[in-house]
């Protein structure tokens, strides 16, 4: 049996629950791990309050896509992105639903090898963000010497938006409570306030010009800002602001309706981001840790959408 958290209603996180639950031996393809720590993310949320339907049949309603921890059991044929997949190895599975758990079956297909130099908090905080940020950078064509605007960036994927974007050599201007500043330009980022005058700020940061942006928070004023300020529709993203950014004709990402998921994209990126962590060119910062009987506690956090870095459910 392994204790899973499940929301038992739809609606808000007192709708959450831990069970048990029988874990299946893996069959072929596939590989069982026992975890260590699972990413929360603002996704996980929205799955069960409502925002994507509330069709009971789906009830209860298994939470979580992404975890690490240690191989125990394989199926046949048990391969990944990597390589063979073997008991005893430390990995990441992305995607791996239902990963708010304390053991899991998950396709060897989304595990990859979990580097050394992460602790488990880390790696079950690293993909999910991780992978999302990629896609915006893809998506928005951001290349060497340009500026990038990027609204949220003390948020889980704000964070690794921002190091990948210097690494490619980018002026990063990001927004984010004045708390947060002196962390952005540790990361190489120049730090913007929000709020009423935000692209007057800008421009004075960036008196050139911005070339892109991307919106990690959903906010009017962050989508209104960045068509603003970007000339080219086709190089300003959004995550979260679909409504709003559908009627600006700017690009949606991820899950929401009308969205890219960028599939191929974020498969791509899974053995990239483990590479950067390794080579000690990414940080994970995590904002808190819970037991998974917190799993409320850390989606109450997650919603105020006031984090730095990402919150991990540890079993």
């Amino acid at each position: 049996m392994s204790k899973v958290v499940v929301a038992n209603a739809y609606g808000g996180p007192e709708a959450l629950a831990v069970i048990d639950v029988t874990v299946p031996e893996p069959g072929p393809g596939q590989v069982r791990i026992v975890v260590r720590a699972a990413g929360v993310n603002p996704f996980d949320h929205k799955m069960y309050s409502g925002a994507f339907g509330a069709d009971p049949s789906n009830l209860p309603m298994r939470l979580g896509v992404e975890a690490a921890g240690v191989v125990t059991a394989v199926g046949a044929d048990a391969t990944g992105p990597a390589g063979s997949v073997e008991v005893g190895d430390e990995v990441i599975a992305y995607r791996a639903p239902g990963a708010y758990a304390a053991e899991l079956v998950v396709p060897a297909s989304s595990v990859v090898p979990k580097p050394a130099g992460l602790s488990w908090e880390q790696a079950g905080g690293l993909m999910a963000a991780g992978v999302t940020a990629v896609h915006v950078l893809e998506a928005i064509g951001l290349r060497k010497d340009e500026s990038v605007l990027i609204h949220g960036a003390a948020g889980g994927v704000g964070l690794t938006a921002v190091q990948l974007a210097v690494a490619r050599g980018a002026t990063v201007l990001g927004t984010a409570s004045p708390a947060k500043h002196d962390l952005l330009r540790d990361l190489g980022a120049i730090p913007i306030a929000y709020g009423p005058g935000l692209a007057d700020r800008v421009r004075a940061a960036a008196p050139e010009g911005v070339h892109a942006a991307a919106d990690l928070v959903g906010t009017d004023e962050a989508v209104d800002v960045s068509v603003e300020l970007v000339a080219d529709r086709s190089r300003v993203a959004t995550i979260a602001g679909f409504e709003r950014g559908a009627q600006a004709g700017i690009k949606l990402l991820g899950g929401g309706p009308g969205a890219d998921p960028g599939t191929a994209i974020r498969d791509a990126a899974r053995l990239q981001l483990t590479e950067a962590a390794e080579a000690g060119r990414l940080r994970v910062l995590i904002a808190a840790s819970h037991p998974l009987r917190e799993a409320a506690a850390a989606h109450l956090q997650i919603m105020t959408g006031h984090t730095t870095g990402k919150i991990v459910l540890v079993p």
